[in-house]
């Protein structure tokens, strides 16, 4: 069976020791179901419209263009939380600025665009990553009949040690090279500086989120495990500390409460230091660069940079076989990928 363009089966496997147990994703759409969690609603007052949009085999992009159109609207008018893949059915919050709530109670809905609902206004837009996470409900057909006990064997070293905290392929684009025109990038401003910002910015990310992947998989196997010199993450905050004393924060990482974090590269970004900073320092060293390039390529680029968790929490995962089709459910923080926790299952075959 050919692998799905969607599962980057080139990255190691947190549950190696678990064997590929077949499956396959995205039959149809409502096999992909993604619920957007909010962070906030509307306070009832403000020149933004938010709503609540159920969509089928849509892109976001491709959603904004359609409610652009119909409301007559520029598109950077509607402010999205996050983006949600077109070959699913989702649900997500987007604001609308300067329009009334009769011009879009009279949007046209169909088999793609399922359903706009209308939750109030708001003063402020909303902004990329201002949601609580993503619920999903996913659907995987053709599993290995009778594998119950492989599968909980998986999902419990899921929920213990954590989802890799991988990017999803999706960043690369269709030939899953978008990272090799930002490595080019990064190598030549002159030729950085003539492509328009919001492209530049898009390939740069997609070598910065290589960049991250590749360190995920050097310490796939120390994942739940902080080190002197790591930068470690609180996973109620977000907050980034420098580990000074291992032993007194790995207790702290084995109740979920911190993780090891890899860098997302960018003018501000620290790097870590000991052997989580031989391991970073190692694998740019290995793509041809050095920390000092990429912070300047960062802070030319005009992004910050930040530091990402290796690992995230697999929330309320609910789980049934019923012959060879697997359900799942559960939800992730903002930024990860359902894709992570699917590639564990729909392993390929070595």
């Amino acid at each position: 069976m050919p692998t799905p363009s969607w599962l980057d089966h080139s990255l190691p496997y947190l549950t190696a020791s678990v064997p590929a147990l077949g499956g396959r994703i995205r039959s149809s759409p409502e096999d992909f179901c993604v619920e957007e969690r909010p962070l906030y609603l509307p306070c009832g007052q403000g020149e933004h419209l938010y709503i609540r949009i159920k969509k089928r085999g849509l892109s976001t992009p491709d959603l904004l263009s359609r409610l652009s159109s119909q409301l007559h609207v520029k598109a950077k008018s509607i402010g999205v939380a996050g983006l949600k893949d077109a070959q699913a059915v989702t649900t997500q919050m987007l604001s609308v600025q300067g329009v009334t709530a009769e011009t879009v109670a009279a949007v046209l809905t169909d088999d793609r665009l399922l359903s706009v609902e209308i939750l109030g206004r708001h003063r402020n837009r909303l902004r990329k990553g201002h949601h609580a996470g993503n619920h999903f409900r996913l659907v995987v057909r053709d599993v290995r009949e009778g594998s119950d006990a492989l599968l909980q064997q998986l999902f419990d070293e899921l929920v213990q040690r954590g989802v890799p905290n991988y990017f999803g392929p999706q960043r690369q684009g269709r030939s899953g090279t978008n990272f090799q025109l930002g490595a080019e990038l990064l190598q030549d401003p002159a030729r950085r500086n003539k492509m328009p910002r919001d492209k530049r910015i898009w390939f740069m990310n997609a070598y910065q989120s290589h960049v991250f992947n590749q360190i995920v998989a050097k310490r796939i196997e120390s994942i739940d495990q902080v080190w002197l010199g790591d930068w470690a993450m609180k996973t109620d905050n977000g907050a980034c500390f420098p580990v000074e004393q291992p032993e007194v924060e790995q207790p702290r990482a084995d109740r979920f409460e911190i993780s090891p974090t890899g860098p997302l590269f960018g003018s501000r970004a620290p790097w870590a230091a000991g052997v989580p900073g031989d391991i970073e320092r190692a694998v740019i060293a290995d793509m041809g660069t050095t920390p000092e390039l990429l912070s300047q390529a960062g802070a030319e680029c005009g992004f910050r940079g930040e530091r990402r968790a290796l690992r995230v929490r697999l929330n309320d995962l609910e789980w049934s076989l019923d012959g060879s089709v697997l359900t799942l459910s559960f939800w992730l923080p903002p930024g990860s990928y359902a894709t992570s926790v699917l590639r564990e299952v729909v392993k390929q075959e070595s």
